[in-house]
């Protein structure tokens, strides 16, 4: 229902509820509406409307309507209260047709939408997308049966294509993702796994001729380890590639006479001539459609345009005239009537249609924090330490080396598995000469984390120009909590931060169970590293400073305005700032939290399903005391730094150009209509959503991390991830938690077992971040 509507009806329900009269009262003066077509020119007399208002008054408002509307649109079914409601059918002027369940105007429940083409919808709807099991067939022959979210194949599903081939296994945001059969119209066919739309993961191809590959596949080729076999029985083994240099592998025969002379890339040259259809798209989604509202009295009036989904398309001036239930506006009962639902409409909308509770005060623009860092120039205290750092990281990622396969050997994750090298002033065979101090330089698992950028995507040279190029690092103000110091490169795309022995050896104990993960999971939300290395000065010390390379979580083409670390424990969890001096760059908690997040139902499951992966993940090493970082950036605000929530009329004075575009719900259509648009979009980065302001009952609650809704809403766009996950559960842990426990609610400190700090974590999140239903 959209919000025109929702005033009409609110303000109706509390005027109803006023007096014991108000509903005799109502229905004297609600219009009639005659069953009968609709014409410009109606000559019903009083009395005629005078029975059907009697009729109505018997059914409750819900009745059988039959209408040729002014713009040519027809509909036909049931009907209640100015809007389809129950069981109807609405055809448009340009073919298209609906035929299905109503609900207040949205189509909702089990219909059929059918296109001028020919192409037909049958299945489940929700507020006006296709949504549930239902089966869409095209034009051209095309068909799919099974899961829908939002006009997306979601689910499981089966899809014939119109060339014969033919795809059974699971879809994800409207590509084929996950296990899944796929047979061309030649017999041949592919069993395994897939991911956005390509052969990707474990699988075999299986040729009409009794020839099958099974193995490893990347953009639908093989890719890593993987057998070929031939239906004599001889069979190729080794590791897969396009590039020759990252080919080998070993061919055993069958008995004397075998296929000594096929040439592994062959197989390549075949798979070629295998793509994967890719369909034809829905021309215009259901809940693109618009329908027209006529009014209820017989004085007719210009029809709006609302869409199936409820939401309306063209405004106009009074709000009674947004829709127009009223019918005689003579008679002193039905101007007093309306003048007193006037009054009780303008309230509503004053306290912003939340159950009539006090708005809260108008949220402010956070002023912008300068340039975090102090830049590190010849001398700081660090300045050496920097160029060290700088040196020893040209020297790793710059060495030559065989080219890093996904696919590593236990040994490569080995503590032992690490290079010193020392770097004297003069240089040596391996170093360039430098004007720093003489250090020794160590490489934790160099295999492991070349492998761990190259699966990121990061490429070597943008990587070492961004940590080793003419600009220097910053440093952060002060050191974080556990005394560690954060770095930043001058284009902010990487951190670099120290650790503390204890951290160096649990990051290594759970490398390998990292890097599977994150292999896995390509939307995993855990922080990304790139290397972990070691700098020991010379002098009498021999100090170690050991540092590890992250990702910058905020590094994006949208300002950061507001930034919460989210444990979901309440003990301590609020800044010691005034609001005075909060500003962009400060990091708030729990219990400074004051939105609620919704995400677009598809986003919100992959959220949900990801969330769960990761703290399952951190929860099997041992791992406490994570968060989750949530940057928000803030669509629309004025120019006088008033953010201005969605739905609201742009401040008289200010142009459409003074406000930040947001996504609106057409754009949302647009972008689910081209799943190839999603790419943009990553679990984590750039998100769109809706951030719902809440309120709590008491500041002093120390449980009640989540506040009440306020319906106040902002066009957003979110970036997170979760951070801080290198502290296990260790000794100095589980002192802290009974020292704690002893003076305060166990449940309310941050120290606690993983598996309860995993259910706590994922209880709290996932009352943070919703569904926007």
């Amino acid at each position: 229902m959209s919000k025109e509507q929702s005033y009409v009806l609110k303000a109706w329900e509390v005027t109803v509820r006023k007096t014991q009269q108000a509903k005799k009262r109502a229905n004297s003066v609600f219009g009639t509406v005659s069953v009968s077509p609709h014409t410009d020119n109606d000559t019903s007399t009083d009395e005629n409307d005078d029975e059907t208002s009697t009729n109505r008054s018997s059914l409750e408002e819900f009745y059988h309507a039959e209408r040729v509307l002014p713009n040519g649109d027809y509909y036909t079914g049931q009907w209640y209260d100015s809007f389809p409601h129950g069981h109807g059918k609405y055809l448009w002027t340009d073919g298209c047709m609906y035929i299905g369940d109503w609900y207040n105007g949205k189509t909702m429940g089990n219909g059929k939408f059918g296109w001028p083409s020919g192409a037909t919808y049958e299945g489940e709807f929700k507020s006006g997308y296709m949504d549930g099991t239902g089966t869409y067939t095209g034009p051209s022959g095309d068909a799919y049966k099974g899961q829908w979210v939002m006009n997306l194949k979601h689910g499981h599903g089966v899809k014939s294509f119109a060339n014969g081939d033919a795809y059974d296994g699971e879809w994800r945001r409207g590509l084929q993702e996950g296990q899944g059969r796929y047979q061309w119209s030649d017999g041949c066919h592919y069993t395994g796994e897939w991911k956005n739309g390509t052969i990707y993961g474990k699988g075999s191809f299986v040729w009409t001729n009794g020839n099958r590959y099974d193995g490893c596949w990347d953009e639908g080729f093989p890719r890593g380890n993987g057998t070929f076999k031939w239906d004599d029985g001889s069979f190729y083994v080794g590791n897969w590639s396009k590039d020759p240099e990252e080919m080998n592998g070993t061919y055993y025969p069958s008995g004397n006479e075998g296929n000594l002379e096929w040439d592994p890339k062959d197989l390549f040259d075949n798979l070629s001539e295998y793509t994967i259809c890719s369909g034809e798209r829905v021309p215009m989604l259901p809940s693109q459609k618009k329908l027209s509202v006529w009014n209820s009295s017989k004085r007719i009036e210009k029809p709006r345009r609302v869409s199936v989904d409820g939401r309306v398309s063209v405004g106009v001036d009074r709000a009674f005239e947004k829709m127009n239930m009223w019918g005689n506006e003579t008679g002193e009962e039905g101007s007093d009537l309306r003048k007193e639902l006037d009054a009780e409409l303008m309230r509503l909308e004053a306290e912003g249609l939340h159950s009539l509770k006090t708005s809260p005060v108008p949220m402010k623009l956070p002023k912008a924090g300068r340039k975090q860092g102090d830049t590190i120039s010849k001398g700081h205290r660090n300045y050496e330490l920097m160029l060290n750092l700088q040196l020893g990281i040209r020297h790793s990622v710059g060495r030559q080396a065989p080219a890093a396969s996904l696919d590593l050997k236990p040994s490569a994750f080995d503590p032992k598995d690490k290079i010193w090298r020392r770097f004297p002033r003069e240089g040596t065979k391996y170093t360039p000469p430098h004007q720093s101090t003489e250090f020794k330089w160590k490489d934790y698992c160099p295999l492991v984390f070349r492998s761990l950028r190259k699966l990121f995507k990061v490429d070597p040279a943008d990587y070492m120009l961004s940590i080793c190029g003419n600009d220097a690092l910053r440093e952060l103000s002060s050191p974080g909590k556990s005394g560690s110091f954060f770095y930043l490169t001058n284009d902010d795309r990487y951190m670099i931060k120290t650790m503390k022995k204890t951290e160096t050896k649990v990051f290594l104990r759970m490398l390998a169970a990292y890097y599977n993960h994150v292999r896995a999971f390509e939307n995993s939300l855990v922080i990304r590293f790139f290397g972990l290395h070691c700098v020991r000065l010379n002098g009498p010390t021999q100090k170690k400073v050991r540092f590890v390379i992250m990702g910058n979580l905020f590094c994006s083409k949208y300002s950061v305005h507001r930034i919460f670390d989210l444990k979901g424990s309440s003990l301590g969890r609020t800044t010691d700032k005034p609001e005075s001096e909060i500003d962009s760059n400060t990091i708030l908690k729990d219990r400074d939290l004051s939105f609620i997040f919704r995400l677009q139902k598809a986003w919100h499951q992959e959220f949900i399903r990801q969330i769960d992966k990761d703290c399952e993940f951190l929860e099997q090493e041992r791992i406490m005391d994570y968060s989750l970082l949530v940057g928000i950036h803030f669509r629309e605000a004025s120019v006088a730094g008033d953010l201005i929530p969605s739905g609201a009329k742009t401040p008289i004075g200010e142009s459409d150009e003074d406000v930040c575009h947001r996504l609106s719900r057409s754009e949302v259509d647009q972008l689910l209509s081209d799943p190839s648009r999603w790419a943009s979009i990553r679990l984590g980065t750039n998100m769109p959503a809706r951030a719902e302001r809440t309120m709590r009952k008491s500041s002093d609650s120390e449980l009640e991390l989540v506040g009440e809704p306020t319906g106040e809403f902002y066009e957003v766009v979110l970036i997170f991830g979760i951070i801080d996950i290198l502290q296990d559960y260790d000794i100095s842990k589980k002192l802290e938690h009974a020292y704690k426990s002893i003076q305060y609610d166990p449940s309310s400190i941050s120290a606690v077992d993983p598996k309860q700090y995993s259910r706590r974590f994922r209880d709290f999140i996932f009352k943070v971040f919703t569904d926007d239903n």
